[in-house]
């Protein structure tokens, strides 16, 4: 049996597919003003999981970046402290064979004793050392002076790690203790012990007791020299999780863009195709619309 088409029907399919063609046109036209695919999370619901999800890993990694940058700044500023304190031990063994070799009058050794007193306030001074209103070498009691001249041979740091977390279960410790820059307060090379033991050697013309405090010295530097090193593998370890992530940033930016931006030269080229469908429909519409009663009684 032949479906009978009235007009009825005939206009109703019009519509509906002017309708369909307009509501696609306004959807191309949409992401070309907006230069994205995902408008609303009913563009794509798949594509939207995985938007968020990148989106949340570029989240964590900007804080990533953060405390790298914090770290970087952090063990910068501890290696060139550590670099000071080398400057200084290396002037004191400088000053002590100067007084261990040769005739020194007593006036000679009063004035290296007064330069090694002036290094000595000076350690004092990289001890207590503060970044941002932080001090460095008291391990996590960052608000505490660890040092007074008075009695710094006798005092010791806070000896825990501050710990920074680049990734999931990737943490690195970011400071160094006083301890293990200078000495505890038990070590026979504690360099405020050793600098006062110096000055009480030249004081006296004391040469054992200068060649022993020259050892000690000598002991202090070698120490110092392996904390160099541990800093500056702290930091090169810290420059390769910078690279990773800035690799891994670029890889999500790229994949979240791949999933939410428009591909303009496509998107252009279907918009003008689907325009012309649609200007097409309108005017066959307009055809079919046009017949009216007055048309079937001619």
């Amino acid at each position: 049996m032949a479906l009978r088409v009235t007009p009825g029907m005939m206009h109703n399919n019009l519509m509906r597919n002017v309708n369909n063609n307009l509501s696609r046109l306004s959807l191309e036209q949409n992401m070309l003003s907006t230069g994205r695919k995902l408008n609303k999370p009913s563009d794509d619901p798949t594509g939207t999981t995985y938007s968020l999800r990148y989106r949340s890993e570029l989240s964590m990694n900007e804080q990533y970046d953060k405390n790298v940058s914090q770290a970087q700044a952090q063990l910068s500023h501890t290696d060139s402290v550590l670099g000071q304190v080398n400057d200084m031990i290396q002037r004191v063994q400088e000053l002590a064979v100067q007084a261990l070799n040769g005739t020194n009058p007593q006036s000679a050794l009063d004035a290296i004793g007064i330069e090694v007193a002036q290094i000595y306030e000076q350690a004092i001074a990289a001890g207590n050392d503060t970044l941002n209103g932080k001090y460095t070498f008291n391990g996590q009691f960052t608000d505490k002076q660890p040092y007074d001249s008075a009695n710094a041979a006798n005092q010791d740091t806070d000896t825990q790690s501050v710990y920074v977390k680049f990734a999931s279960g990737v943490t690195i410790p970011t400071n160094i203790t006083g301890n293990e820059v200078f000495g505890a307060s038990t070590d026979s090379d504690n360099l405020f012990k050793v600098l006062k033991d110096i000055q009480n050697a030249l004081a006296t013309n004391n040469k054992g007791a200068l060649s022993t405090a020259y050892d000690a010295l000598n002991s202090r530097f070698d120490k110092l020299t392996n904390v160099r090193s541990e800093v500056g593998a702290r930091s090169n370890r810290v420059d390769l999780i910078d690279s990773r992530l800035q690799d891994l940033n670029y890889n999500l930016t790229s994949l979240m863009s791949k999933t939410e931006d428009a591909d303009m030269a496509e998107t252009i080229m279907k918009y003008n195709q689907d325009e012309a469908v649609y200007q097409a429909s309108l005017s066959t519409g307009a055809k079919v619309i046009q017949q009216t009663l007055v048309d079937y009684l001619r």
